[in-house]
């Protein structure tokens, strides 16, 4: 696929998922004058997101199904640009395989966009000693359902695409961290030293813009802000704005979804295109983010 630098006029963008990241990012493009078509999983989706008036067309399509993907190919054929930010909620790694992996290979049999941008995760990188990790760092996650991810990249990148790997998302109304510590439910985990990355949704969309519009190469791409930092930091950042105190220590959550890791994720390759955070940490974002909670 060559780097997609199109007319806004000719443009067809596809977003496959509109969820947290998914919505943000149509709603951007449509601002900018393309024209979007967001894909849901289902009727009720469909529904429930039309409630919002959003400015954008809204399908509903189960990508997991071929018969139901084939049927809504006449509209979607040959779109300019598809960004793949799907999810599959809290399901386990056969419920990945089928919406990550399986769906994509159902989309590209039977729409085969111009340009596309697979969103994966830093949860493919499995280190645990702080290290500063590049898009070429290894990547042998413990968990499947990382691993299922990395399968699916392959396809998209087989295909020419770009794979953005997200750092954990936050945004308006979303933040596992703040939540715990107003909840009173946050620890510093064997002392709090191990390492976050994160970026919020509006940095993640305006990311996803700019790989989709600039002549970026094909490739992997790390998602992520300007600033890694421990856990003690990030409590120590509420602490501090709040005034109150910072949560106690407490064991290791080594049940977490996509596994154990403390790595500090690099975002070097991105910022070389063009594209910069307008949150380089979540320490510029709190004070916002705490007034609209």
């Amino acid at each position: 696929m060559k780097s997609p630098v199109f007319s806004k006029s000719k443009a067809s963008i596809i977003i496959v998922g509109c969820g947290f990241l998914g919505k943000a990012t149509a709603q951007l493009f449509s601002e900018q004058g393309y024209r979007v078509t967001s894909i849901v999983s289902s009727e009720a989706s469909r529904e429930e997101l039309l409630k919002g008036h959003p400015s954008f067309d809204i399908v509903a399509c189960d990508i997991t199904n071929k018969a139901d993907v084939k049927k809504n190919s006449p509209q979607l054929q040959a779109a300019t640009l598809m960004v793949y930010a799907v999810s599959s909620g809290k399901g386990n790694a056969e419920a990945y395989a089928a919406v990550y992996r399986d769906g994509l290979k159902n989309i590209l049999a039977a729409w085969q966009p111009a340009h596309l941008i697979f969103v994966s995760s830093t949860s493919v990188y499995a280190q645990t000693n702080g290290e500063i990790v590049t898009e070429s760092s290894e990547t042998k996650p413990d968990r499947a359902t990382s691993q299922v991810l990395l399968e699916a990249e392959a396809i998209a990148l087989a295909a020419g695409g770009r794979v953005t790997r997200f750092a954990g998302i936050y945004g308006p109304g979303r933040s596992v961290l703040l939540k715990k510590f107003l909840a009173n439910e946050a620890r510093l985990e064997e002392g709090g030293h191990r390492w976050i990355n994160q970026i919020h949704r509006d940095d993640g969309a305006q990311a996803l813009y700019h790989l989709g519009t600039a002549a970026a190469p094909a490739g992997i791409y790390n998602v992520t802000d300007d600033t890694p930092a421990t856990q003690r930091e990030v409590y120590q950042w509420m602490s501090d704005y709040l005034q109150q105190p910072l949560p106690p220590s407490g064991p290791a959550d080594l049940n977490r979804k996509r596994g154990w890791t403390s790595k500090r994720v690099s975002n070097k390759k991105l910022r070389a295109t063009g594209w910069s955070p307008q949150f380089p940490s979540y320490r510029e974002a709190l004070p916002e983010f705490l007034k609209n909670k």
